[in-house]
């Protein structure tokens, strides 16, 4: 992002709430829907990992500074790059599903965790 943007947390809250929800039930969805099933590792990835490598690999893009500014100013959703780390790094199954220790930047926990459930 351009240097001495910021994005607006209430321009982008319900998206934000949106995503970590969206985020949250597909993850139980995928964990109901392969119960009692063997993980096929592929590539060396466990099924966890896959499934957020995924939901980050949705999010990528490119865009002009002038874009960045323009989405910044006005649009409900925070550019993709945020979208890709945020939700995750507010789940406990992200942080179990690529051995991430307390402390590290993809780990939020105590009152820097968003629980919207």
């Amino acid at each position: 992002m351009a240097p001495g943007l910021h994005i607006n947390g209430k321009l982008t809250l319900g998206e934000n709430i949106a995503d970590l929800g969206g985020l949250a039930t597909a993850y139980d969805a995928m964990k109901a829907a392969t119960a009692n099933t063997p993980d096929p590792m592929t590539d060396g990835l466990t099924r966890d990992q896959r499934f957020f490598l995924s939901f980050g690999t949705v999010w990528r893009s490119a865009f002009k500074p002038d874009l960045v500014k323009l989405i910044v100013a006005s649009d409900p959703h925070a550019p993709s790059q945020f979208r890709s780390i945020a939700a995750p790094s507010n789940l406990p199954a992200y942080a179990a599903a690529f051995s991430c220790k307390p402390g590290q930047p993809m780990v939020r926990s105590g009152e820097k965790q968003v629980v919207i459930w």
